[in-house]
C-alpha cells in the first residue's frame, strides 16, 4: 500500500442513520408533553442532552465531510419529529383547557397556535442542529488533526523502499 493511500471510511452518516439518531431525542417529547418527567428535574436534562451527545458521537465516529451540516440534518429531522409529537399529544399535554389568544374563536385558535407549534418545533431542532453542529465541527477538527499529526510522524519515521532502487542490481 502506497505511503500516500488512505483508509476509506463512509462518507457521511445515511438518512437512516441520522433519523436513528433524531429519533433518540424523540422519548423526551413524549415524556415532556405526557407530564411524566418535569421541566428542570435531572431525568429532563438528562434526556434533552445525552441525545445531542450522541449525535456528535456519532460525527466523530463517522467522519462525514461536512460534519457542522450532518448534525443540522439531524436537527432538522428531530424538529421534524418534535412538531409531530407535539400535534399527537396536543390534547394530553394541554387537556381540556389548552392555550387561549382571547376574544378568537376557539377553533381559529387552536389552528393558529398549531401552526406556531409547529413553527417553533422546526426552528428548535434546526437550532438545535446547529449548536450541535458547531460542537461536532470544532471537535471533528480537533480529533482529525491529532490523527493526522500521528499518522506523519509515523510517515517520518518508517519510509517504504524507493520502488526504483530496489529493482536495480546493486553498483559494484
Amino acid at each position: 500500500m502506497p505511503a500516500s493511500a488512505e483508509i476509506r471510511r463512509p462518507s457521511a452518516i445515511r438518512t437512516r442513520s441520522s433519523s436513528s439518531a433524531a429519533s433518540s431525542s424523540a422519548p423526551r417529547v413524549v415524556l415532556h408533553d405526557l407530564h411524566v418527567v418535569e421541566e428542570g428535574r435531572p431525568a429532563a436534562v438528562l434526556l434533552a442532552v445525552v441525545p445531542l451527545i450522541c449525535w456528535v458521537a456519532a460525527v466523530l465516529w463517522r467522519r462525514p465531510p461536512r460534519p457542522f451540516l450532518t448534525v443540522v440534518v439531524i436537527g432538522a429531522i428531530y424538529g421534524v419529529l418534535l412538531a409531530v409529537g407535539h400535534q399527537i399529544l396536543w390534547d394530553e399535554a394541554f387537556g381540556a383547557t389548552g392555550p387561549r389568544l382571547g376574544d378568537v374563536d376557539p377553533r381559529a385558535q387552536e389552528a393558529i397556535l398549531r401552526v406556531a407549534a409547529v413553527f417553533s418545533s422546526l426552528v428548535t431542532g434546526i437550532l438545535t442542529g446547529v449548536v450541535a453542529g458547531a460542537v461536532a465541527a470544532v471537535l471533528s477538527r480537533l480529533v482529525i488533526g491529532r490523527q493526522r499529526a500521528a499518522e506523519q510522524s509515523v510517515r517520518k519515521v518508517w519510509r517504504p523502499p524507493d520502488e526504483a532502487s530496489a529493482t536495480r542490481p546493486p553498483r559494484g
